[in-house]
């Protein structure tokens, strides 16, 4: 409720800019521009931030009445490039890699059986890595902040950019509460005799610590955060080789024993193979994910040109290394029939008591290794939960920054953080609130179903803006081939972005086919179509109320902000010249352990 009258405030503002500007002081020169060293009385507050139109504002307080506080405004340049390359690796892992790939995943085993599981996992994955590679070809080209959002302006239309603004900012604030709820959830495994509020607030008092202080120490947290789910990934995929071939303490070498049979692997749902296929894919969906995480920080990369397109191209090892084998290790281990996890899911339960690994562990008699996953599950998702606070504040950047959002959202401390966005994106975390009620997994649940409708149709607008970027580059003759990513799928463009379009609207489409059965249930409706309708509403409202137009091919701007990011790999090459390598092995090993 809160953003939607934001955005009110906003359209009543372009309408009545008359309003808006009396009494307010003479920032602008005869060309329109904004002054320097203008100087506002605003009182005795002592304040220091940034503006979004590239202006410092410091404020000076006075010692007596006499004298009158000021606001100098100096040239800056908003947010800064200061991500390295480890860091886009890590941060891009670290944020595609959450509780769903460890903990919830048992849900999508339970109603899907083994097999379908891993078949899902493949196919989106595939779909993935050709949404991935297809708009990274063009973040690559234009690394802007949010890259996604700010394109489909750019090439499509105002009105469909404040619907992917919408969409995605909707979306990736969500997954904050989430994240939070599920380390409360992990937390019980252990005990539950506590106020959930003294698991969350902790929470939420570190996330804003680390997304404050400036974005190098984000990556810098970050990155060590999520080497701790590299670790969990690939410590588990070794528990799980080890315990097939007999290394368990019952000494059953019990190998793909889950896979035999049809029924074992492929069983029914809602009285029909296909729900059950459908139910494994739709979690596939939801922890699948790779684009809108490491395209984000396209705008604060060091370097864009060379560290972005090496990430995305990498994306495919990812993929397959902890997703798809992954969903090989939860089959392996558990049935989908197992008491245990039938039993948790009957009453509501969350956290580590649902996680395939933990259970498997628990019925091979294994007794301490279960709280250590735990411990590093929550480390996972504390990790997810960070990023996406770091993510939902970005996207309302580009928001404001671009006109769809109040100006106060591109408003940044001189460290060139987003103040304002961090603090309605710590405001988001208080849905985490509703595990308070009944029971964790409604909320949960809530929270998945919302999330997995923002997040393919946040893939089928990427498709969109790429198709109108690849029709702008043919009408006005750029050279596509000599753009910075070069993939498999760039000399194959268009259809993979047509495949990648159809796949995701036929996702978009059957999303919510449960809900018609056995019966029509309208909270399983809004579950899964409640952000598809978000999307319509906010496209047509603002292309009624602007009359805004399809960009044509011709008018498209494919040339703007590349002057300064060349200026930007200018400077930092200069930089990177002064500098004197060291080519001792020391020096050299220190280079490939921290790339």
């Amino acid at each position: 409720l809160l953003l939607l009258l934001l955005c009110f405030l906003k359209m009543w503002n372009i309408a009545k800019p008359d309003i808006f500007r009396q009494n307010t002081p003479d920032f602008e020169n005869d060309s329109g521009s904004l002054k320097t060293n203008t100087t506002i009385n605003i009182g005795d507050d002592k304040t220091e931030y940034l503006h979004n139109d590239k202006l410092e504002l410091t404020t000076h307080s006075s010692s007596d009445n006499s004298e009158q506080s000021s606001l100098t405004l100096v040239h800056n340049l908003g947010t800064k490039r200061l991500l390295k390359p480890r860091h886009i690796d890590l941060i891009s892992i670290g944020g595609s890699i959450g509780t769903g790939l460890f903990v919830t995943i048992g849900y999508g085993l339970l109603n899907g059986g083994c097999g379908n599981l891993l078949i899902a996992f493949f196919l989106q994955g595939f779909i993935i890595y050709i949404v991935t590679l297809t708009i990274g070809e063009l973040i690559c080209y234009l690394p802007v902040d949010s890259p996604f959002i700010t394109h489909a302006g750019r090439f499509v239309d105002p009105a469909f950019e404040f619907c992917c603004g919408l969409n995605f900012y909707i979306m990736i604030s969500l997954y904050i509460p989430f994240e939070i709820t599920s380390v409360n959830s992990m937390i019980h495994f252990w005990r539950d005799d506590y106020n959930a509020a003294d698991a969350f607030v902790p929470q939420i008092v570190i996330y804003l610590i680390l997304n404050i202080f400036a974005v190098r120490w984000y990556g810098e947290s970050e990155f060590f955060l999520s080497i701790g789910k590299m670790i969990l990934a690939v410590g588990l995929l070794f528990f799980t080789f080890i315990t097939m071939v007999g290394g368990n303490p019952q000494h059953h070498a019990f190998g793909f024993h889950n896979f035999k049979g049809v029924e074992n692997a492929f069983p029914q749902y809602l009285g029909s193979g296909a729900s059950a296929f459908w139910a494994a894919y739709m979690k596939a969906v939801f922890t699948e994910v790779a684009p809108e995480y490491l395209g984000m920080v396209a705008g604060e990369a060091q370097n864009p040109r060379k560290t972005m397109p090496k990430a995305f191209n990498t994306i495919i090892y990812r993929l397959a290394f902890f997703y798809i084998l992954g969903a090989l290790s939860v089959g392996i281990l558990l049935k989908h029939d197992d008491p245990t996890l039938v039993k948790a899911v009957a009453e509501g339960a969350a956290g580590a008591n649902v996680s395939p690994y933990v259970i498997a562990m628990r019925n091979m008699g294994i007794t301490v290794l279960p709280d250590i996953v735990n411990v590093l599950c929550i480390t996972a998702s504390f990790s997810a939960g960070n990023s996406y606070i770091y993510w939902s504040s970005r996207s309302l950047f580009a928001l404001s920054k671009i006109g769809f959002a109040p100006k106060c959202f591109s408003i940044c401390l001189k460290n060139g953080v987003p103040i304002f966005g961090i603090a309605l994106a710590v405001g988001w975390s208080c849905l985490s609130l509703l595990q308070l009620g009944d029971s964790a997994s409604v909320a949960l649940n809530w929270m998945i179903n919302l999330c997995t409708g923002g997040q393919i149709l946040n893939y089928f607008f990427m498709m969109i803006t790429y198709l109108f970027f690849y029709r702008a580059c043919k009408v006005q003759g750029v050279d596509r081939l000599k753009m910075p990513l070069q993939a498999w799928t760039t000399k194959l463009q268009p259809y993979p972005a047509i495949f990648g379009l159809i796949c995701c609207w036929l996702i978009v489409m059957f999303l919510g086919y449960q809900s018609f059965l056995p019966s029509f249930d309208i909270n399983s409706f809004l579950y899964y179509y409640l952000m598809f309708f978000i999307a319509c509403g906010s496209y047509l409202s603002w292309k009624l109320i602007f009359r805004t137009k399809v960009v044509q091919p011709e008018d498209a701007d494919l040339f703007s902000d590349l002057a300064e990011i060349d200026e930007h790999e200018r400077q930092l090459h200069e930089l990177q010249g002064e500098k004197v390598i060291d080519n001792s092995f020391k020096g050299k090993l220190l280079r490939h352990l921290w790339w």
